[in-house]
């Protein structure tokens, strides 16, 4: 019997003529955002605010205690308008922007690198809720805790692209080259 199989498909131009030369600008902050609390493969975060509270940017809004799951930060400073379910996908955020950019004071800038053990990186990486940027967002502490018999020797640095339009990766390396360099040290 002969094996029948999807042929062809599609492959759109990539048209990244349009963005690649496009240097990276700010986008202008929204009046209110909607942050989803699952937006990784993995546990799904528990809100740690409630409607009515004042956030600010980087505060920690939601989290998880499983180990395959990363924390969810506010990208405004404002307040809490609603905490909705989203069928199928789970909570959601609703942040009204007070305008003022205020950080989070718990966010801490470590300016010696060097001094931190590997776990005290993946404890970093984990508690800034960093994933990757594939369709599963898998958590990145997760990556970065291989079995102690197999440690890494290489990191390759994958910089493509495939979706039309899209060259954000692009710009980034041209852009700040120097930055990137000093990410793959850790």
């Amino acid at each position: 019997m002969k094996k029948r199989t999807f042929l062809g498909g599609i492959h759109p131009p990539g048209n990244k003529g349009a963005t690649a030369n496009k240097k990276i600008v700010p986008a202008e902050t929204p009046n209110n955002v909607f942050i989803p609390l699952n937006q990784h493969i993995g546990a799904p975060c528990h809100a740690l605010i409630g409607v009515g509270d004042t956030v600010r940017v980087g505060q920690k809004i939601g989290d998880a205690s499983a180990f395959v799951s990363a924390p969810v930060h506010a990208s405004i400073s404002g307040t809490v308008r609603s905490i909705f379910d989203i069928p199928g996908f789970g909570k959601c955020v609703e942040i009204e922007n007070d305008g003022k950019n205020t950080l989070d004071p718990a966010i801490v800038h470590n300016p010696n690198p060097d001094s931190l053990t590997p776990d005290q990186l993946r404890q970093a990486v984990r508690n800034a809720g960093i994933v990757g940027m594939g369709g599963a967002a898998f958590p990145a502490h997760v990556k970065f805790n291989p079995p102690k018999d197999k440690p890494i020797e290489f990191l390759i640095l994958n910089g493509s692209e495939c979706e039309p339009y899209l060259t954000a990766d692009h710009r980034v390396m041209l852009e700040y080259p120097d930055r990137i360099l000093a990410g793959m040290k850790y």
